[in-house]
């Protein structure tokens, strides 16, 4: 996999599809995960779509630099900007889930000249007190050294990111639970740092200048980030559209792909970057 030097930093990526003559859509992860979870689902059904399609892994997830000493949002807004300008891409279409669509949302305000469509999966504009509490949470347990066992840990992701639809199917619930045992979240100092990152106040209202043409997607069962904070984004965009997907969690992109992809691609065809 490529790197490159980005506002300091290395920054790891895969580039797939068309290169060079395809729509660039740049595909940006949430937290404590790798770009290659996009390639199960989303890059192969871009990539029939005649895209170009790169993927990276945001600073604090190896093998990027994971940064232990801490970062902020404008830093991961300022990579994925330097590493559009660094392949060419602009202006692409950018797709964000969860905390990668917070930095889509930045990155449409600071930068709109890079983008041609924005995508946004599971995102907020505001932090609430259950938002707060489990993130206060997440860094307790953390610092606290304790290790989960693995079918435990996989239990608990499992309850928190798919949709009672999945968890009442037995067969799926027992491939997502081998499927979280053997690829668990980053746990290391950069996915540490990540839990540090927190929507300030304001943000909402910041959106209402956003001009580039958005889709906003919701997961209705969504218990990490529910559908009415995204709505919320989407009212604040002028530019936005909001589309809400039935029987899925936060990992709504994987839970249904194909209706993902499917509003996805749709959204594209509107306008030809």
């Amino acid at each position: 996999m490529p790197s490159a030097q980005i506002n300091g930093i290395r920054l790891h990526y895969e580039d797939r599809g068309a290169v060079g003559t395809g729509d660039p859509v740049v595909l940006v992860m949430g937290r404590s995960a790798g770009g290659r979870s996009w390639h199960l689902h989303q890059v192969p059904a871009l990539v029939e779509a005649g895209h170009r399609v790169v993927t990276f892994d945001n600073r604090g997830i190896p093998p990027s630099d994971e940064c232990p000493e801490g970062f902020t949002i404008d830093d991961l807004v300022a990579d994925t900007a330097g590493l559009i300008e660094h392949l060419d891409l602009a202006p692409c279409r950018v797709v964000g889930v969860s905390l990668g669509a917070y930095v889509v949302q930045e990155l449409m305000l600071a930068r709109p000249e890079l983008l041609s469509q924005g995508v946004l999966m599971a995102t907020r504009g505001r932090t609430d007190t259950q938002r707060e509490a489990m993130a206060a949470a997440e860094r307790a347990l953390c610092d606290s050294g304790v290790e989960l066992p693995p079918a435990y840990a996989a239990w608990v992701r499992a309850l928190t990111n798919l949709s009672p639809v999945t968890l009442d199917d037995e067969q799926q619930l027992q491939d997502w639970l081998e499927l979280f045992e053997y690829a668990p979240p980053a746990t290391g100092p950069g996915a540490r740092a990540q839990l540090e990152l927190r929507v300030p106040d304001g943000r909402l209202e910041a959106y209402r200048r956003i001009e580039v043409p958005c889709l906003v997607l919701g997961f209705a069962d969504d218990v990490i980030l529910p559908p009415h904070l995204g709505r919320e984004v989407a009212e604040a965009i002028p530019s936005a559209t909001y589309h809400e997907i039935k029987g899925c969690g936060h990992y709504g992109y994987l839970e249904r792909p194909h209706e993902v992809n499917r509003v996805v691609l749709d959204f594209f065809r509107t306008r030809r970057a």
